[in-house]
Parts: C-alpha cells; structure tokens; sequence
C-alpha cells in the first residue's frame, strides 16, 4: 500500500510541477484519484500526515519571534477577520434550528487559514520572513491558538491544568542550545530536530492541546541558535515527504454526493469575500495595497483545521454525517485553488496594480518604500550571508554602499550592528520606481528566489539603469536567462567556492616552494 501512496504522488505531483503548479495540488488529486479507485487511508497514513504537519510547525517555530503576535496589524486584522467570518457562516449556513453550537463551532473553522499550505507557499518562494510573511504566519499562529478553545468547545472537555506548563518550554532554551551544540554530526542535528518535534507533539497531547502547538513552541524554544538555519535545511526534505501523506489523506476522504457537493461550490464561493475582508483590514491598519493583496491571497483558504472539528461537530451530533464530506472536499478545492494563485501573486497583483492602489489610505503606511538612498552609490538587495559577505567587501574598499532587505527583524539586527540598511521588497515593481538610482554605479541582487532576481533585472532595464547588475544564481539554466534580461554577470556560489578554494591552495603551495 505504501508503494501504491508514494507512486501516485509521484506522478501526480510531476504532472502537476509540468503545468507549472505546485506538487502538493498533484498531492490533493492523486488522494481522489485513489479514492475513486478504491484505495481506502488507514492509520499509518494518518500517522504519518501527523508528523509531517508537526514537523512543519517545528520549523516555523525555529524562525518565530513572538514579539511579532503582539504587532497592531496582527491584532486588529486577526481579531476581527475571525468575529466577522464566523458570525456570517454560522448565521448563512446553519441559522439558529437547535445547530448554534455546531454552527458556531464550523464557523469559527471556516474563519481559519490553512496553516500547512501558507507556510509551504511562503518557504518556497522564500518569503517567510518578509515583513507581509510575518504577518501572514503570526496570524496563523494567533489563529492556531483560538483553535485550542474551540476544540475544547467541540470535545465538549478542557485541557488539562498542566497545559499553561508548555508555555514553560521557551525557558529551557539553554539545554536545548547545549543539546544542539553536542550534536556536532549532521546526521545528530537532523535526529535531535525530530525528537524534539515530537517530543513536543506528545506532550501537548497528554494535556489536551494540539500537537501542532507543542511542536511549535519546541521550535521556539531553539530559536535564535547560530545553527539554526542548517538545521532547518536538514529537515526540509523529510517534511516535505511526510506532508505528502497530509495532502494525499484530505483526497482519501469520502467523497460527498451530488446535493453536497452543491454545499462546497457554495462554500467555495466565500473564498473571494474571505479575501476582500482580508484586504480591507490590511488597508485600513495602514498597508499598501500590495502588501494587503499578497498577505490576503496568502489566506484566502480554508484550514485543514476545518477537518478536525467537522468530524468533532458530527461524532457530537450536532451536524448531519454529510457535513464531514462537505468540508473536506471544499479545503481540498480551496487548497488546490489557492496553491497556483499564491505562486503567481505578484504577478497577479501587477495586472491589478491600477485598480487596487487606490484603495491605500493615505498615511504614513507601515510597509512604506524608502524615497532616498542618501549617497550611495552601491546597493545591496537580500542582506542574508551572500549580501551580508558583499556589503562588507564594498565597506572594506571605503564605497559608499547601501543595503536593503524586506525581512524587519534582520534589518532591526544589522541597524543594531551600525549597517547602513532600509526596508525594500524587492518584488515590489514600486521598489524601483520609488528609488533615486540616478547616481548608483551597480546593484548586487542576492534575493534567494529566481523570480524576484529575474524580475528586478526587467524592472531596472525598464527604466533604462546604466549601472552594473551583478546576481547569483543557483541552477545552470538560470544563468543564461539572467545574462538575457541584461546582469553584468552572475556567479555561482557553489562553483565559485570551488574556484576560490583551488586558487587559495595553489597560492599556499607556490608560497611553499619558493620557500
């Protein structure tokens, strides 16, 4: 059975990757593929669904500040997205015939996002931690933790009095950093990163809360460490294959009959409101509208969450049977939606530009683009290692270099460090439009993703830069495609390494023999 699993995700997810979508939505329809034929989940799926998910909230929690759940933004528009959509769904679709507590219950769930798929979406493209990826994943979380109430609401039971204990885990940050420190072998690192992730799941479990929620806060607790971004590395591929069996078990579900699935369009076509609402409430706590599109896009979903409850709802009888069926095939249709719109946002956000912007209230906006560079004459674009190596090389030859990044807490880090940087998204076409780049000698772009480097290429020859564009790139086919748009040059990191270390040991034995 696990042949039959793995095969059809496979090639499901390779026809999917072929017509330029996501894998996961050749996840979602290789589980009906194998529904209709008969092939039924069992417990091992199941299970396995489960540690992909809480190896997915682990790493999320490795990266997570939580000083960014206490923002205004995330407040206000988590808040009041949750009250609005919950009041119409349970009013709309379950009215008030002895079905308020189920109604409720499914409506709050339809309130939520998909925490799997948002997360997926925003590591892919690289922009987790972005100032609207911030946004996006400490909304997630705020909802994540509603949804511990709500369970207890549909469980009809409370958790245990020993659960504000986990809240506790954060505090033993320094075992867990000399833990980590101890496991000098990759293959230790990897280990420790599951057993943690699980560890934390099992506890939250043994004092009624979501294992999501343990496996988060055993990320939280780790992070800050200088390894960290390794470790997760590491555990990437393997969260990757186990959340395969997450989006094949939604397909696997029943299917639902001919007046349900009648239900699902109707629920499906709340999604565009869901995202209106969303786009309202980011403008009016002051976002631009690019901003409040590409976080609303982000969340127009429904939450596998929604799964859980619905068969907690109807166990209780406080819904009919159908309804489990109902809502599982609307997240898988809003997952399988919302997974190639999300890739193609800022695209779609460019065609739509005219229209959205202006909608932006006028203020002093939180996501505001930098008007000035002062007299820089470099520019930096991705102040991670490679921009970090490059800014300092510029500094080292006393030139007058700027840098800019879109992730707030590295630039809160690098200001602290005394580094000349500014907030700039680089996917942003107003980026450049905004920025005086009259007297710039050159622009290094060292933006991890293809899309955001390629684009900025097109965009600063649009507007006829003269400087230099020198970029990275990290597959062969990218280079001459970046050569075509119009970089100076490109480099490959791991061939440049290469080239460095064989010169570097050339050097060291010429020096050797004339010795």
């Amino acid at each position: 059975m696990e042949l039959i699993w793995v095969g059809a995700a496979y090639l499901a997810g390779l026809i999917s990757s072929r017509l330029h979508l996501p894998p996961l939505v050749g996840y979602l329809m290789a589980g009906y593929a194998l529904n209709l034929s008969g092939v039924e989940p069992n417990e091992t799926l199941s299970h396995l669904a489960d540690i992909g998910i809480e190896l997915l909230l682990f790493t999320v929690g490795l990266k997570l500040k939580l000083s960014s759940l206490l923002r205004r933004e995330v407040l206000s528009v988590g808040t009041l997205h949750l009250l609005i959509v919950t009041l119409v769904s349970a009013l709309v679709y379950f009215g008030f015939n002895g079905q308020v507590t189920g109604g409720l219950v499914i409506g709050v769930s339809l309130a939520f996002s998909s925490t799997v798929l948002a997360i997926k979406v925003l590591e892919d493209s690289g922009e987790l931690s972005t100032l609207y990826g911030r946004d996006v994943l400490s909304i997630l979380i705020l909802q994540d933790i509603v949804a511990i109430g709500l369970l207890a609401v549909a469980n009809n039971k409370q958790p245990s009095p020993w659960a504000l204990c986990l809240l506790l885990l954060p505090f033993l940050r320094p075992l867990a950093y000399r833990l980590l420190n101890a496991s000098r072998d990759d293959e230790l690192k990897l280990l420790l990163g599951i057993v943690l992730a699980l560890a934390g799941g099992v506890l939250a479990q043994k004092v009624g809360i979501s294992s999501d929620i343990g496996a988060l806060l055993m990320g939280v607790m780790l992070a800050g460490h200088p390894d960290i971004d390794d470790l997760s590395k590491k555990l990437w591929g393997l969260k990757e294959t186990f959340l395969a069996a997450f989006f094949l078990q939604i397909g696997l579900a029943d299917l639902p009959g001919y007046d349900e699935v009648i239900q699902v369009f109707e629920l499906l076509s709340l999604l565009p409101l869901q995202g209106m609402l969303f786009f309202a409430l980011f403008l009016l706590v002051g976002l631009r509208a690019r901003t409040a599109f590409v976080s609303a896009l982000a969340l127009m979903t429904y939450s596998e969450f929604a799964l859980i409850t619905s068969s907690v709802v109807v166990k209780a009888e406080l819904l009919p049977p159908a309804w489990e069926a109902v809502i599982g095939l609307a997240v898988a249709l809003s997952l399988a939606i919302a997974a190639p719109l999300n890739r193609f946002s800022h695209r779609i956000f460019s065609f739509l530009e005219p229209g959205l912007v202006r909608f932006e209230r006028k203020v002093e906006h939180l996501d505001r683009l930098p008007s000035s560079i002062g007299g820089a004459e470099w520019l930096v674009v991705g102040m991670g290692r490679t921009g970090m190596s490059a800014y300092l090389a510029f500094k080292q030859q006393d030139m007058r270099v700027l840098g800019l990044d879109a992730d707030p807490i590295n630039l809160k880090n690098l200001l602290a460090d005394g580094r000349r940087v500014i907030y700039g998204d680089a996917e942003d076409s107003a980026l450049w439009e905004t920025l005086p780049l009259e007297k710039v000698k050159g622009i290094i772009l060292t933006m991890p993703e293809f899309e955001a480097r390629s684009s900025s290429i097109k965009q600063l020859k649009s507007l006829k830069f003269a400087g230099s564009i020198g970029t990275v790139c990290f597959h062969n086919d990218e280079e001459s495609e970046l050569y075509r748009l119009g970089a100076t040059f490109v480099i490959h990191p791991l061939i440049e390494a290469g080239k460095q270390l064989a010169e570097q040991l050339l050097d060291s034995t010429r020096e050797l023999d004339l010795a």
